[in-house]
């Protein structure tokens, strides 16, 4: 009797074991990167391998169609499982991330502190002397590198995208109001003063260069209305390197890129305003959440039918890095609105996410 019990233990055992290894997320699948050689070389998981569910693959395509998509791409433990392209683009296109790119300047940021440059809780005047702004001085100067970083400047939104001193006008103390704003990119302005190099080399250099995104890439600079507006284009695997790099906690194939303290509070709630903001980063599954353009707090999770530790990339037109560490997944999409012109988030993440985790549940 003891041995058939004993057996019996030992089946059920094996039977955990074997479902565990053929779980869809292979957490114990060693994290691969891709080579920074400019090849196409990049491992693959089919749907099969995981144990996704392939009747949910073709609802989600058609559906990426339908919404105006240009490509969508998933990363499991670094190597892709859907590399999809509709309406023309290619795996070579360039696309604009739009505000998802915010997370670049953060990331760049946060790389200049740790090399020494800067320290975010310092004022930015002391790197770019005052008058930065056309808020009183005792006002401006209470506005630091990290109030830029969490978006609660206390600097008016209402004013557009430009940010000359004239249209940086005070509307709350630091600190005390969140707000979406464009103030974020004088961030680029404290790097290029601290380290000496124009932004464009710095962030080759120490970011797109280290991690192999491709080299056409490139920051398009607003004039006019957009005086002071940067805004990054890429082709979807450089924005999947970058969103690979997120999931590793700034680590790239051994190499620590980005100290994983900068990046764990860059993608922690940075102040207790809007709990769904980061340094930059919009985080998932917190008790409520802000939406660019307003003052009203929203109950409930930034996207229900997404994985609770998800944090994500998020720009106008729907463009979007997911990352979700529970998953070792990074989920890519960029394209034109999926339905009316929006800042960040909208409708379609929810039903997006319902069909994505459609694969796996």
């Amino acid at each position: 009797m003891k041995k058939i019990l004993l057996l019996l233990l030992v089946s059920i055992f094996n039977l955990s074991c074997s479902s565990e290894a053929s779980s869809s997320n292979t957490p114990q699948e060693q994290m691969y990167f891709p080579p920074n050689d400019g090849s196409t070389t990049w491992e693959t998981k089919t749907i099969a391998d995981l144990g996704w569910n392939q009747n949910a693959v073709q609802p989600l395509l058609d559906y990426l169609q339908l919404k105006n998509s240009k490509s969508f791409m998933i990363l499991v433990n670094g190597r892709i499982v859907m590399e999809n392209y509709f309406n023309g683009h290619t795996a070579t296109t360039l696309w604009k991330w739009n505000s998802a790119g915010k997370t670049l300047t953060s990331t760049v940021t946060g790389i200049a502190e740790q090399e020494g440059f800067i320290n975010t809780n310092h004022k930015v005047s002391d790197y770019l002397g005052t008058g930065w702004t056309s808020a009183p001085l005792n006002k401006e100067n209470l506005i630091t590198c990290k109030n830029l970083l969490s978006m609660n400047s206390g600097l008016d939104d209402t004013l557009g995208d430009e940010v000359s001193p004239s249209n940086l006008k005070y509307l709350a103390d630091a600190g005390t109001r969140w707000a979406y704003h464009n103030v974020y990119v004088k961030l680029q302005d404290v790097v290029e003063q601290a380290t000496g190099q124009s932004w464009n080399t710095y962030f080759n250099t120490k970011l797109r260069d280290k991690i192999g995104m491709n080299s056409s890439g490139f920051w398009y600079i607003g004039t006019g209305v957009n005086l002071g507006l940067k805004i990054y284009f890429s082709t979807t695997r450089s924005m999947a390197r970058y969103g690979l790099l997120a999931l590793t906690i700034g680590t790239w194939n051994g190499k620590q890129i980005i100290n994983s303290t900068y990046l764990n509070q860059a993608t922690t709630t940075s102040q207790n305003i809007n709990l769904a903001y980061g340094y930059l980063w919009w985080l998932n599954g917190k008790t409520s959440y802000h939406l660019p353009q307003t003052q009203l707090q929203f109950n409930g999770s930034l996207v229900a039918s997404a994985p609770s530790d998800m944090y994500c990339a998020l720009g106008k037109d729907d463009q979007k890095i997911y990352v979700v560490p529970s998953k070792k997944m990074v989920v890519i999409r960029m394209g034109d609105a999926a339905d009316s012109a929006n800042l960040a988030l909208s409708n379609f993440d929810e039903t997006l996410w319902t069909k994505i985790s459609a694969l796996y549940q």
